[in-house]
Formats: C-alpha cells, structure tokens, sequence
C-alpha cells in the first residue's frame, strides 16, 4: 500500500488517498462515508488487488486531506474534488465501490461524467428513499429548522460523540470482536480536531440536497444499465435493505446480496464481500 497527497491546482484542495496493488490494473475507486476515511478500507482493499488497482480517496472533510481556509463543505464539493483528483491521475474510467456519503459523491459525479463508470459496487450506498432508515429523523427535522445555534448544537450532541461513532460500527454486528477499535476511536480523534464539527453539520444539512437528486440518480441507472451489485449490510439502521432492493427497479439486471452485518460491513466482513465483487465483475 502506498499513501499520497496530491495537491489538486483548481480547488486548492491538498487530497490525500491510499492506492494498493498494480499501476497497470483497472482502476477501483473506494468511496468512504461519514464518519471514516479511506482508512476503512485497509482490509478490504488488498483482497482486490489480484484485479485491480485500487485507490481510495479522503474526502474533504474526513481523514487527512487538507482544505483551504473559507472553503463550503458541501456534496458538490466532495464530487467535484473527486472528479479533480481523478483527472490528475488520468484516470478516465473505473470502477467505483460506494458507502454512505461516497454514494450521492459518485452518483452526482456520474450525472456529470456518466461514460466514466464501467461498474458500480455499492456496500450500504443510498440512492431511493426507501433506503433512509427512521435514526434520519432527527437530521430531517434539521433540514427543515432555522438552523440557528441550538439546531446545529442539538444535532453536534447527537452525532458528533464518541459513543455514537463506535456505535455506528457495532450495531448490527454479530461479532463485536471484529472490528479494531483503531476504526471509532481514528474517526473520533479527527472528528474533534479545531472547527471540523461545524464542517460535519454543514455537510449534514447539505445532504438534504441528495434527496431531490435522487430522481436523476435513477434516470441515469435506468438510461446507462450500469453494471450494479449492491452487497449490504442487512442490519444497518441507517440504509435499510429496502433501500438495495430499490435499484432493481431502474437496474433489472442489478445483483443484491444481503449479508449479516451492520452498517460498516467492509470492517467487519471484507472477505466476503470481496468475493462478491470479484465474482460480480468476474
């Protein structure tokens, strides 16, 4: 494995990814979601390697990237650096496996460069309401407020804390025991860092703009029939199941496994879920 930076000219962004396997392989991007980095792949991506070159970015806002002072987190954002970073490294097609914010990340990215994909791996990627479990609530009823300081400390109590981090790991996990603590307790520590909680709400109230985009997401599966499997964690509360059988509806083609694990699946099951994908794309 390598880990890079690269410094990215338009955006000024400094993004920092991780790359595992050959530089003359088909490329398989890793999108992470909230609250990770690309550090949550370090164990599923090496066993994707005997096919692929895979790289995984940090997101603005997430692990190690560095964003200029001023900047608006948003999901725009996040697609847009990723379709920079990926012109620097002239990389015109790939794979793409999406998680949690990764999916409206690539699926906005996909409306703009919809040639670009050759196939779609999506682990608890949402993309139909259908798939938004109750625990969005709180965050819904965020959207529709003021926003003003005791919104935004409400939802800073309620899912920026350490307990609720492990807990998106461990819920829904049959094995407890497989997950490192190295993965909340990484995802926490650059939570707390200076001024990145107000960046984690903004990026919260900005994701109320992926649901009015989530007809043109599927006139884009439904227009492209991009290859789909979405291998899910069945016990996640956050993106339901219902949510994966819903790309069946523009994908008829599209592959639904669902396996026992919780949200963070990849941490917990990536031996199977590699095999999903090697023999998906097999």
């Amino acid at each position: 494995m390598a880990n890079r930076f690269i410094a990215l000219p338009k955006s000024g962004i400094n993004l920092f990814y991780r790359e595992w396997g050959s530089s003359n392989a088909p490329v398989m991007v890793l999108l992470h979601g909230f609250p990770s980095s690309s550090h949550q792949y370090r164990k599923l991506a090496p066993l994707l390697t005997t096919k692929y070159r895979v790289i995984a970015p940090d997101l603005p806002g997430f692990g190690f990237t560095e964003v200029p002072a001023g900047a608006k987190y948003t999901f725009s954002l996040l697609a847009d650096t990723v379709a920079e970073w990926l012109d620097a490294l002239k990389i015109p097609k790939f794979t793409v496996y999406v998680f949690d914010y990764g999916a409206p990340t690539a699926f906005r990215l996909a409306l703009q460069r919809p040639q670009a994909i050759e196939a779609i791996i999506t682990q608890n990627g949402n993309a139909y309401e259908e798939g938004l479990g109750g625990v969005w609530a709180p965050l819904q009823e965020f959207w529709a407020s003021p926003n003003g300081p005791e919104d935004r400390q409400k939802i800073k109590g309620g899912f920026l804390n350490a307990d609720i981090t492990k807990f998106q790991y461990v819920n829904g996990t049959p094995d407890p025991s497989t997950i490192g603590p190295e993965s909340y307790t990484l995802d926490q520590a650059l939570m707390e860092r200076s001024g990145n909680k107000e960046i984690q709400c903004d990026l919260f109230l900005d994701y109320a703009t992926n649901i009015p985009l989530y007809a043109k997401f599927q006139e884009y599966f439904r227009t492209s029939q991009v290859p789909l499997l979405a291998v899910w964690g069945k016990n996640d509360i956050f993106f339901i199941p219902p949510g994966a059988e819903a790309f069946k509806q523009h994908l008829p083609k599209a592959v639904v496994k669902l396996i026992d694990a919780g949200h963070f699946a990849a941490e917990t099951h990536p031996e199977e879920i590699a095999r999903e994908i090697l023999q998906f794309l097999g």
